[in-house]
């Protein structure tokens, strides 16, 4: 009986300690996308500095991989985590956890970690987003975009340019070159928010419902990508 007592209670703090552990991981994801929202809004609080209008009022996705720890990132082997969502016929989607892998790319600015921004432009850019996993630059086209709100490209973005990528660091806010970096899901942070592992299409298609810790940024998104359509 007493070896009994003892399995039961080892049973019991092996859930609690389950428990606390998905708990922590979901405040953890929950403050990744309250720093996604705060890059996006901090960028726009700067129209000479932000991203143009015809950018805004064209995008189909938006990745946004804010630096929320330093330790993140490592030199050589660079790293980092953050959410996407994509414009569906009934608004913007519910968000998706990414990871941008790759070598040598700079997260990292005179030792300080960077914000980065994905845009994807046309279809075949937001089907890039819709797999699970693709290598910017060689799955699908990038170019470093184009900055200043009412700036005119002076490239051939619009014609060749599937995601438009961009870095801002130490208050600098400008185009990057994020070629041969891969662009994949997080299924285990995916498993966490949403309780399974749904894949990138279901949830960029707009088919799950967007998680309440998820509307703010999905809001705030859509405030300005939305409304900048809107004014066109």
């Amino acid at each position: 009986m007493k070896h009994w007592s003892v399995a039961v209670c080892g049973v019991a703090m092996m859930a609690s300690s389950a428990v606390g552990y998905a708990a922590s991981d979901r405040t953890k994801l929950t403050e990744r996308l309250q720093d996604a929202q705060a890059v996006i809004t901090q960028i726009m609080a700067a129209p000479d500095k932000g991203i143009p209008e015809g950018i805004l009022s064209g995008a189909n996705c938006v990745a946004v991989i804010p630096s929320f720890k330093k330790a993140a990132f490592v030199v050589g082997a660079q790293y980092g985590q953050g959410v996407a969502t994509c414009r569906t016929s009934r608004g913007w989607s519910a968000p998706v956890f990414v990871q941008l892998a790759g070598g040598s790319f700079g997260f990292q600015i005179g030792g300080q970690a960077t914000d980065l921004i994905i845009v994807a432009m046309n279809d075949r850019g937001m089907q890039d987003m819709l797999k699970n996993k693709f290598k910017i630059g060689a799955d699908a086209a990038a170019s470093a975009g184009p900055v200043g709100r009412n700036a005119q490209a002076g490239t051939d973005w619009k014609m060749n340019a599937e995601l438009l990528t961009y870095s801002r660091s130490k208050g600098l806010f400008a185009g990057i070159d994020l070629d041969g970096t891969v662009l994949s899901q997080n299924e285990d942070d995916t498993r966490v928010m949403y309780g399974n592992a749904i894949p990138f299409e279901t949830i960029l298609k707009g088919n799950q419902a967007t998680p309440e810790v998820a509307r703010p940024f999905v809001r705030t998104v859509a405030k300005y990508f939305v409304a900048s359509r809107s004014d066109k």
